[in-house]
């Protein structure tokens, strides 16, 4: 899957943005809906947020308060960087942070590929790396299923086959232990989580 999204990067805010292979896809709603979704992130209290597997920071940037980003692909740094105060190199499942390093975590359509034993893994770093953890990743519709491979056709025509979930918010709120639900929509759904501390 690293290699997959090191090659995306280039192409990967196509996908937000509508353009490239994304130009003639029927998705009614997706440009609001994406804006709403950036409202609710940007409405959330400003916080020390590390976030996880960032890609290009198209989410992240609307974080507020002081946002790390961390991602293991060189090129989808490269652009995060131009968005981010701050972007390090490293491992979504052991970031190189000690614990209680940070307030939130924040991980935007990285959940959703993680098969039950890495979820578990990052759930538990995550919550020893800061309180609060929020999750945003692609609501479950009546077109797709819980989970699948997933076939995924790049710009040069490559092909690649990446796993991926889809939920629904109640079922994501339970999976994290709770929490309350940021955005539930047709195309996004996002969960926080707070510690008893937070």
């Amino acid at each position: 899957m690293r290699d997959y999204y090191e090659a995306r990067a280039p192409e990967y805010d196509d996908w937000w943005l509508g353009t490239g292979l994304f130009a003639d896809r029927e998705r009614p709603g997706w440009h609001a809906e994406t804006e709403a979704l950036i409202a609710a992130l940007a409405a959330l209290p400003p916080a020390r947020t590390l976030d996880v597997a960032c890609g290009t920071a198209f989410l992240g940037r609307h974080l507020p308060g002081d946002v790390v980003g961390l991602d293991a692909s060189p090129a989808m740094r490269a652009i995060a960087a131009a968005r981010l105060p701050r972007v390090v190199e490293g491992d979504a499942l052991d970031p190189p942070f000690p614990d209680g390093a940070f307030e939130r975590v924040a991980a935007g359509h990285f959940y959703g590929h993680l098969d039950e034993d890495d979820r578990a893994r990052f759930l538990a770093r995550a919550r020893r790396l800061a309180p609060e953890l929020l999750i945003v990743d692609s609501a479950r519709r009546p077109d797709v299923p819980a989970a699948r491979m997933d076939q995924r056709v790049l710009n040069d025509g490559s092909r690649h086959e990446v796993f991926k979930r889809w939920f629904e918010p109640a079922e994501l709120q339970a999976e994290l232990g709770g929490g309350e639900v940021v955005h539930a929509g047709h195309w996004f759904v996002a969960v926080r989580v707070m510690d008893e501390l937070g």
